[in-house]
Parts: C-alpha cells; sequence; structure tokens
C-alpha cells in the first residue's frame, strides 16, 4: 500500500509547484557551475596540451574532477555561513546522485557528437543542457518530499 507521500509523486499536481521549481532551478545551476569547471576544464587540458590519453580515461577523469571542483565551489559558498569544517562536511553530503547523473549526461553527450574530450563552442551549449536537465526531476523529489536541496 502506498503512503500519502508516495500517493503524492504520482499526482501530476505534486509536480507544478512554482516555488520548489525555482529553487531546483537555481540549485541545479549552481551545481552545474561547479560541475562544469572540473570537467570541461579538464577535457579542455587535455585537448590543448595534447597529452595523449584514451578518450574513456579523459572522461573518467573528468567527471572526478567536476565532482570535486563542485563540492569544492559549495564548500566556499558554506563558508559564509558555516565553518570550513561543517561547511565541506555539508557539501559532501550533497546529493552525490544528482551530480554523477550530471556528469555522465555531459561526458555522454560530448561523446555522442564529438567521440569524446573534445570541447567545441558548437558542442558546449548541448552538454551543459544535458547536464542540466539530467538531474532536474531527481532534484525536485528530493527538495520536494524530503525538504532537502543538491546545493
Amino acid at each position: 500500500m502506498l503512503t500519502k507521500s508516495k500517493e503524492q509523486v504520482f499526482d501530476i499536481k505534486w509536480w507544478c509547484c512554482p516555488a520548489s521549481w525555482r529553487s531546483t532551478l537555481v540549485n541545479t545551476a549552481w551545481c552545474l557551475l561547479g560541475c562544469s569547471i572540473g570537467d570541461i576544464g579538464t577535457i579542455l587540458y587535455f585537448q590543448i596540451t595534447g597529452v595523449d590519453w584514451p578518450v574513456l580515461a579523459i572522461m573518467g577523469l573528468a567527471i572526478v574532477n567536476g565532482l570535486l571542483t563542485s563540492i569544492l565551489l559549495e564548500t566556499l559558498i558554506l563558508m559564509r555561513s558555516l565553518a570550513f569544517a561543517s561547511a565541506i562536511k555539508t557539501a559532501a553530503g550533497m546529493s552525490l546522485i544528482s551530480m554523477l547523473g550530471m556528469e555522465v549526461a555531459m561526458n555522454l553527450t560530448d561523446f555522442m557528437i564529438t567521440g569524446g574530450a573534445v570541447i567545441t563552442w558548437r558542442v558546449l551549449p548541448y552538454i551543459l543542457l544535458a547536464g542540466f536537465i539530467t538531474p532536474l526531476p531527481y532534484n525536485y523529489w528530493r527538495l520536494k518530499a524530503l525538504g532537502v536541496a543538491c546545493h
């Protein structure tokens, strides 16, 4: 038997809260900024320097760096109101599911368009759009059902 909370998730009205969507969009944009810095920066480094690594290794490193820069950015933001130890603990406890989904979507989009580990002005909007849209439903659900924001 479904609880009331689970039943609400399947109700279209539950998904139509402008305040929750607004918060979800802002939080996801911050997450995208943090993830993009490390992810795109890593790919650009290999692209510019010509270091000869396998595409999947570069993309794997880009995902790890994206997660790390997202946590770092969130730590810096949280340090405005928390001590460093609390800020980093909170940042590390943010939704890794959301960040990982974002990272995989960005790298998969890059791979499908360019063959992987190539950043151009033509592909960048698609990479960022995929990274932004992918975690939105999860981030909304997490905020609305659990009262926990991804960032």
